[in-house]
């Protein structure tokens, strides 16, 4: 129906045109020895032009909308402002640390899901400053995260964190932020009774008292580790499939939040120095760049988000790079500071980190992208270092809780006050 209308209006207005030059070639003949009138039939014809073909791209805007991808800014988060019933946007990423002597906002020794390797203060650490410093973006603040108030928004619901050990820090983190407002702590528990490891695939921690699960999934790429194809050269250990995600991916699909990393894995000693190459539809892709295997692996992702999770219900987020604090040529010289830099020294910008931005905001489903990658460059005074139970072997990526992670829980939060009753209540 609404393909005839077009083509009839398209036709009613090529039978107007017609007539009209049919008539401006009139007045030419006539008036062709005059070059002031022949100038002004040639405007008049250029005009006329020009008029069809803005009814026209209007009639077919009209009768054909274009649909625009549903895109969540990585860099904004709307405030509501009770008193005015207004709403304005704040870039949460854009800011600097401060310090702040009411941080820390737990004990890392008083929670049991701390890794004993990120309780930086038992494992030596004499200075505990950073641990007190708050995030604050430019334009506005972000309120402190309320334990309470959390627990009851999400009463019944379940929060899954898919992705590296720096998911899983931050999983541990919101874990021991949400028990300061639990008074039984043993109504807290791992369901499966398990501890807490780097390798184990899966955790969930069950509140008892609010019906609240909180998950993590183990899964450092996202995608699919796969096998060796037959007749591959020696150097080819182990493959990722790029085109498929991770085979327990349907185990996040039951969520209302879910919230995805993965970046540090990524790199040529974890990938090709262990033999570790990239397949996309069963074919072994040898020359592929990491990069582009990583926007390969992103792209898999955001069409199975597209695809298999109903947004309707499930807020998704995608938390980019974090900065590393490693030096010298080989990066491997690894220096924890006392204070924050004040100069991100290049490490505000990751390309990972482009790559995700530029994949979330052409997606047709709405995704939050929690681009923290700025925000951790200044923060050299907050890694593991040394203090991780092993000195021999220091380590500027992995963070000291409390620390860097709960600030990115109290974005979370902060996101979740202002967005999470439109998508789920």
């Amino acid at each position: 129906m609404e393909s005839k209308s077009y083509w009839d209006f398209v036709e009613y207005f090529k039978h107007l045109g017609t007539r009209i030059l049919e008539f401006s070639d009139g007045v030419g003949l006539n008036l062709r020895k005059n070059w002031v009138f022949n100038s002004f039939s040639g405007l008049v014809m250029m005009g006329i032009t020009i008029i069809l073909v803005l009814v026209m791209t209007y009639a077919y805007s009209y009768l054909f909308p274009i649909s625009h991808p549903m895109i969540s800014s990585y860099a904004t988060i709307p405030i509501i402002n009770n008193s005015s019933n207004t709403q304005s946007q704040c870039n949460v990423f854009e800011g600097s640390w401060v310090k702040d002597e009411t941080y820390p906002l737990y004990h890392a020794s008083q929670c049991p899901f701390v890794e004993q390797g990120f309780n930086c203060l038992a494992n030596g650490r004499k200075d505990g400053d950073y641990r007190k410093w708050r995030w604050k973006p430019r334009n506005c603040d972000i309120p402190k995260f309320n334990a309470k108030a959390m627990l009851e928004k999400f009463r019944g619901k379940r929060i899954v964190f898919v992705g590296d050990s720096m998911s899983r820090t931050q999983w541990e983190s919101l874990i021991c932020l949400l028990m300061t407002g639990v008074e039984d702590k043993s109504s807290v528990y791992e369901i499966n009774g398990n501890k807490i490891t780097k390798k184990i695939r899966f955790l969930g921690i069950r509140f008892d008292s609010y019906n609240l699960r909180i998950d993590f999934y183990r899964s450092v790429f996202l995608v699919l580790p796969s096998g060796v194809p037959k007749r591959s050269p020696r150097r080819v250990k182990w493959t990722l499939g790029l085109d498929r995600l991770d085979n327990v991916a349907k185990e996040w699909i039951d969520s209302d939040v879910l919230i995805f990393n993965t970046g540090q894995w990524w790199t040529p000693g974890k990938l090709h120095a262990t033999g570790g190459y990239f397949q996309v539809r069963g074919q072994l892709k040898l020359g592929m760049s990491i990069s582009s295997a990583f926007r390969t692996a992103v792209a898999t992702w955001a069409s199975w988000v597209e695809n298999s999770v109903n947004t309707n219900r499930t807020h998704v987020f995608f938390r980019t790079f974090e900065a590393t604090s490693w030096s010298g040529r080989k990066r491997r010289v690894c220096k924890v500071t006392r204070f924050p830099l004040t100069n991100p020294q290049g490490r505000d910008r990751y390309h990972l980190s482009d790559i995700v931005l530029k994949t979330v905001k052409n997606m047709k489903v709405p995704v939050s992208v929690l681009h923290i990658t700025p925000m951790t460059a200044f923060r050299s005074d907050a890694h593991v270092g040394i203090w991780r139970g092993n000195p021999s072997v220091p380590d500027c990526s992995h963070w000291c809780l409390p620390g860097v992670p709960d600030m990115w829980n109290e974005i979370l939060f902060y996101h979740m006050l202002s967005g999470f009753e439109d998508l789920h209540e």
